[in-house]
């Protein structure tokens, strides 16, 4: 089969495909070297770059799909996206990025990173097939650990974990978080301050304490403002 022959069932089968095709696979449709496939699709790469389409070869989750062009991307969102709601939320996108550079993560783990409850996040994330169970924690409970899956890397749009963007750049510089710290300082103890007045303004319950024993008085009632507990009733 020649290279143009080739091409040509690559590009049909990868049309045809649902999921990303591997090129394992592909090499046994056409009885051609794993190498020459990979030549192959490169090659594809560069002519629809060259040719300024609409669309793209991408290597994706360990193998090739036809996916619209980066370029294109304002009216396919015009096209797909206009009026749907059916986004992830702030917090459930949150918790895909730790599962996504953590895993595997148990639900305890993500919890505690987030300081919120992820069970309802956990189960979106699994409806929508971003995330999957991957196994148990060995130590005490077997808890289980979740990971993201292919259809995350397919909508992600890259080929492997490794190929996200480092965590580096997304950390602030060392200055930035100085003044983060500086500023929290600050409020911590502007709220111990505001604690402390309140606490002094409290501290005088005499008001309260004259107010309830006039309202006592009037009912005939015998309130020790004193006790902390009522005794126990003797039954007759």
């Amino acid at each position: 089969m020649s290279n143009h022959e080739t091409k040509r069932a690559i590009e049909a089968v990868v049309m045809a495909a649902i999921e990303p095709v591997e090129p394992q696979f592909l090499a046994q449709l056409t009885e051609t070297p794993v190498d020459d496939i990979e030549a192959l699709c490169t090659e594809l790469m560069a002519e629809y770059e060259r040719d300024g389409r609409g669309f793209a070869l991408a290597r994706v989750a360990g193998g090739y799909r036809y996916q619209t062009h980066p370029d294109m991307a304002a009216y396919i969102e015009r096209f797909v996206l206009e009026g749907q709601s059916a986004r992830l939320s702030g917090p459930a996108l949150e918790t895909l990025a730790i599962i996504a550079y953590k895993q595997p993560v148990s639900r305890a783990q993500l919890a505690a990173i987030r300081g919120v409850s992820v069970e309802s996040t956990i189960a979106t994330l699994i409806q929508r097939g971003y995330v999957a169970e991957i196994g148990h924690d060995p130590g005490p409970g077997q808890a289980i650990l979740y990971g993201t899956t292919v259809r995350f890397l397919e909508q992600m749009g890259v080929d492997s974990l490794d190929s996200l963007p480092p965590l580096a750049e997304f950390v602030p510089d060392a200055s930035v978080v100085e003044a983060l710290e500086r500023g929290l300082r600050l409020r911590v103890e502007d709220n111990a301050d505001s604690d402390t007045d309140q606490d002094a303004e409290i501290d005088e319950p005499t008001v309260v304490e004259d107010a309830a024993a006039a309202v006592a008085g009037e009912a005939d009632l015998a309130i020790d403002l004193t006790s902390e507990s009522e005794p126990d009733a003797t039954p007759e």
